[in-house]
């Protein structure tokens, strides 16, 4: 099978290149990448079975989402590995990264061997985190050894803060021996009325209380510093504080190898969307002030939020149409992703669309050690192919089984025409 893909604007992100060019892909591996008008033949006279024309179009390595749910095992009314590979593949990710907090929990190399095979099963490529703690109980260390070797790219109980702070280091340790990173969710509950809201004006005037900031940052403050005794490679997932950025910041500056991510929804929205949208905006950690969201923004220009990562979390129509107090957290990313880092980044100046698609593709890649997040000859074609000055309206037709986001209405900039993984097209825009 031969595609070319002809006179795009290729954004290479690794190599920090930006020309127009055509790619040649022959079974699935980049056969050559060409200037434009510079092949040694007419591109008419070569044999192809396909052709895709980029013209006006950005190509870039196919997106990476290190951090989404596909509910599967046990919630697959949510969403499934199927499913779940069709909306990353329809918000241009080639690869994703699964948590473990399925029934049973990924904390055993039997339930991780069935996310991984039924994600060979999928056009794209997915890979699955493991539990740090059995039974995510937070009392005792899963075998980081087994899992690893069954295939495991990080260690995590997102979903539930690891409050013992012995376990923790003892985590760090082993996995500093077994060179894999950790992945940190970062709410301790006991300063937490209610999760899922700000606690604040919104929360003060629905009268529910609220999670506060301090309940985020106070973690991160401990395991960037046991980060920095262990020399462990930790990731604090979707930072949502001002003062987290900030704690992050000088964790790296004193030597440690921290690594942080930043949601869509934290750098887009603050906390006043809970008063429009209700539970469609109820996440943990909480989206926060204007202050926060332009801290978490500081942080991604400077460096110090270095992943965009989605918590592509799909609850059904049922669940998140009960009161607040009774809904369950998350909201779906994975096809909004892209688009909203265009329109609420990249279009206000605050990071080139490189620096976007680096958050995207190679720091990710990097992190969780994926030969993956680069176009050049030889490796995989994963690409990924996108108008960024083309506006739409995000509504409620997601390919995900579930449409709980609370974009639904905005129109955003940047649509997906293409996505190509293993230099097969798994999605393709038809408007």
């Amino acid at each position: 099978m031969r595609t070319l893909i002809k006179n795009g604007h290729i954004i290479d992100p690794a190599r920090h290149m930006s020309y127009k060019a055509d790619i040649l892909v022959e079974n699935g591996i980049i056969s050559g990448i060409i200037q434009v008008k510079a092949f040694d033949v007419p591109v008419s006279d070569i044999a192809v079975d396909e052709v895709i024309d980029a013209e006006g179009r950005v190509v870039a390595p196919g997106l990476i989402d290190t951090h989404v749910h596909f509910r599967d095992p046990g919630f697959t009314y949510k969403e499934d590995i199927n499913t779940g590979a069709a909306a990353a593949a329809a918000g241009g990710f080639t690869t994703v990264l699964c948590m473990a907090n399925t029934n049973p929990i990924v904390d055993n190399k039997e339930t991780l061997q069935y996310v991984i095979e039924k994600g060979r099963t999928t056009p794209i490529n997915v890979y699955s985190a493991a539990a740090v703690s059995k039974g995510f109980k937070g009392e005792e260390l899963t075998d980081f050894t087994e899992l690893k070797n069954g295939g495991a790219l990080v260690f995590t109980d997102d979903g539930i803060p690891l409050k013992s702070e012995m376990l923790v280091k003892e985590a760090m340790q082993k996995a500093k021996e077994l060179d894999m990173p950790l992945s940190f969710h970062e709410e301790n509950p006991a300063y937490i009325e209610q999760q899922g809201i700000n606690k604040g004006v919104v929360s003060d005037k629905l009268n529910i209380g609220g999670a506060p900031a301090c309940s985020e940052y106070m973690m991160v403050a401990r395991d960037c510093m046991l980060a920095l005794e262990t020399k462990a490679t930790i990731c604090i997932q979707h930072i949502s504080s001002a003062v987290s950025v900030e704690l992050v910041r000088t964790a790296k500056k004193l030597g440690a190898d921290v690594h942080a991510e930043s949601t869509p929804q934290h750098f887009s929205l603050t906390e006043d969307i809970v008063l429009e949208k209700g539970t469609l905006a109820r996440v943990n950690p909480p989206i926060r002030t204007e202050a926060d969201r332009l801290a978490v923004i500081e942080g991604l220009k400077d460096g110090t939020i270095d992943i965009i990562a989605t918590d592509h979390a799909p609850h059904s129509k049922d669940e998140k149409a009960k009161e607040f107090k009774a809904a369950p957290s998350g909201m779906i990313g994975l096809e909004t992703s892209l688009a909203l880092g265009i329109t609420n980044l990249v279009k206000k100046g605050y990071l080139t669309l490189e620096e976007l698609l680096t958050k995207m593709t190679v720091n990710p890649a990097k992190l969780y050690k994926m030969d993956k997040g680069c176009i050049e000859a030889g490796k995989t074609a994963d690409l990924v192919i996108f108008n960024p000055d083309e506006e739409w309206e995000v509504t409620e037709n997601f390919v995900s089984k579930a449409n709980n986001s609370p974009f639904i209405g905005q129109k955003l900039y940047g649509k997906i025409k293409y996505t190509i993984c293993n230099g097969n097209v798994v999605y393709k825009d038809l408007k």
